[in-house]
């Protein structure tokens, strides 16, 4: 069901207090919303999307810093269903938070950046998971590992099945780069944007850092 705003002619404000955009443009409410909720400590989840060589890409962020990146194929709507039930219900479309982030991408893409700078919150993952997601970063750009030699460096050498869960489960795909854990045998495996995905991923980086 569609829901339409009332415009009284007569209110120049909401009764909440906000203004009311002059040409009722639902868009610059929605900015407004999320400055005053930025403002007032109430904006848990920001979220936006961006456009990328590989499709739509979900951006999230706490407070904290960068909790999720999901691509299409995850199903948008259902990630944010899973941030509003684990992280808070206070997820609002607030692009500004994720402008950094923005940014970051679009140089990778780019063949401008090698690794990123954003704050990243990894409170949706813990114990085994958490270790092995971390040590992502340390995996050089245009370089893969094994997922043996992940599962070695996280202190459990013989957690190679778990160190292919906890990649798949990984919530910030790119920026941690899941993409370059790979077979013992140099095969790519899976991920979660799809096989497709990580091979162009792989091979932007290889070509980029030849």
């Amino acid at each position: 069901m569609t829901h339409e705003i009332a415009r009284d002619p007569a209110l120049p404000r909401w009764p909440s207090g906000l203004p009311v955009p002059p040409d009722g443009d639902l868009a610059a409410l929605q900015a407004t919303l999320a400055r005053r909720a930025q403002d007032d400590g109430l904006l848990d989840v920001a979220y936006r999307t961006v456009d990328a060589p590989l499709g739509p890409l979900l951006l999230a962020a706490t407070s904290a810093g960068l909790v999720r990146v999901a691509f299409e194929v995850q199903d948008h709507e259902r990630v944010l269903e899973d941030l509003a039930a684990r992280v808070s219900p206070r997820v609002l479309h607030a692009p500004a938070r994720l402008d950094g982030v923005a940014r970051e991408l679009d140089e990778y893409f780019a063949g401008r950046r090698r690794a990123f700078d954003v704050p990243v919150d990894l409170r949706l993952l813990a114990g085994f998971r958490h270790a092995v997601v971390e040590h992502l970063a340390d995996i050089a750009y245009g370089r893969t590992a094994s997922y043996a030699a992940v599962a070695a460096a996280a202190g459990s050498p013989r957690a190679v099945r778990a160190v292919g869960t906890a990649c798949a489960l990984n919530p910030v795909p790119i920026v941690l780069p899941c993409h370059r854990v790979v077979r013992s045998d140099g095969t790519p495996g899976q991920y979660a944007g799809g096989a497709a995905a990580k091979v162009a991923l792989l091979e932007l980086e290889q070509r980029v850092g030849a």
